[in-house]
């Protein structure tokens, strides 16, 4: 008896270094994992610098505060794409982000059968399945015909004495491109938000509605707070779908390398230039299309660390 319980303590205390074993060995595989997607991305990023280096020698920063892009005289400036690509992912984040959150919260909460919340929860996430090219051919040939000209005008009807309307619909424009970005984006918006408010304590929403809140109060003073941080994850993903987007805005956006306020008109963005001209680039023009790709990658990183800078001073807030 004694031995066979020595034999068991033997095999315990065997398996118990086994653990520790698997234990550090992930632990160390999951660090390799983490460094490695770093690599990753500051190898990215360190190769678009590098082929971007004529143009940045070339022009310095005067290329994010210019307008003319002639590859024939060698004139190049980021400044319209820019601007094209912050404004459509804004008017896609207005249109979004409300649709995204009110339909998480109405998918999260017991307003509906199960059976029918998980169908629609189907169907949303179906949405993020759908090729960019197939958003943009329902662009040309849906929304802009029977959605966007009929809104466009009858926006510049009314507001056009307004300069974001000031223009009358042509086609492709800022407006459809901003839509249909919208669309695009609303699945991720709307996944990570149900899964932040579904991921919660079911004890914060006892806690206040026993205290007497109201069901609406419970969702917009104890559950948003707590989900926040999710919520803006998710937001940050669809807007870096949304400026990181090519076919979809190529096909709609109308390629024009000019600023104009109208969301009528017709305008460009950083990817939407890469995608059409980068097949015939040569010489410094290859250089320069580097360069707004390098300027799309450190605006992503601004708009993740203004994300972050956020979401803590919710949390420290709450």
């Amino acid at each position: 008896m004694v031995a066979e319980a020595n034999n068991v303590r033997g095999e315990s205390r065997e398996r118990s270094s086994g653990e520790k074993t698997l234990d550090r060995g992930f632990f160390w595989l999951t660090k390799i994992f983490a460094f490695l997607i770093a690599a990753i991305l500051v190898g990215i990023a360190l190769t678009v610098a590098w082929k971007a280096m004529p143009a940045i020698g070339e022009f310095g920063l005067g290329f994010l505060f210019g307008s003319a892009w002639n590859p024939v005289k060698d004139q190049y400036g980021a400044l319209p794409m820019i601007y094209g690509t912050l404004v459509s992912s804004a008017i896609a984040l207005l249109i979004a982000v409300p649709l995204g959150l009110g339909t998480a919260i109405f998918l999260s909460e017991d307003f509906i059968p199960l059976q029918i919340r998980t169908v629609l929860v189907f169907l949303v996430e179906l949405l993020a399945a759908v090729p960019s090219v197939v958003y943009g051919l329902w662009g040309i040939f849906v929304l802009i015909p029977f959605v966007s000209r009929p809104l466009g005008g009858f926006l510049h009807n009314i507001l056009g004495w307004l300069p974001l309307f000031a223009s009358e619909p042509a086609g492709p424009g800022m407006l459809p491109a901003g839509m249909v970005l919208a669309i695009m984006i609303l699945p991720i918006i709307t996944a990570i938000s149900r899964d932040s408010l579904a991921s919660l304590p079911p004890d914060l929403r006892q806690a206040s509605l026993g205290l007497g809140a109201t069901r609406w109060t419970t969702i917009f003073r104890v559950l948003l707070p707590a989900a926040f941080s999710g919520i803006v994850g998710g937001i940050m993903l669809g807007l870096g779908r949304a400026m990181g987007e090519t076919m979809a805005a190529t096909m709609l956006i109308g390629n024009a390398n000019k600023i104009d306020l109208s969301l009528n008109a017709p305008a460009n963005t950083i990817a939407s230039l890469m995608a059409n001209q980068f097949a015939e680039a040569s010489g410094l023009q290859v250089a320069a299309l580097m360069y707004t790709g390098l300027v799309l990658f450190a605006m992503t990183l601004v708009v993740n660390m203004l994300a972050e800078s956020i979401v803590s001073q919710v949390k420290a807030k709450y």
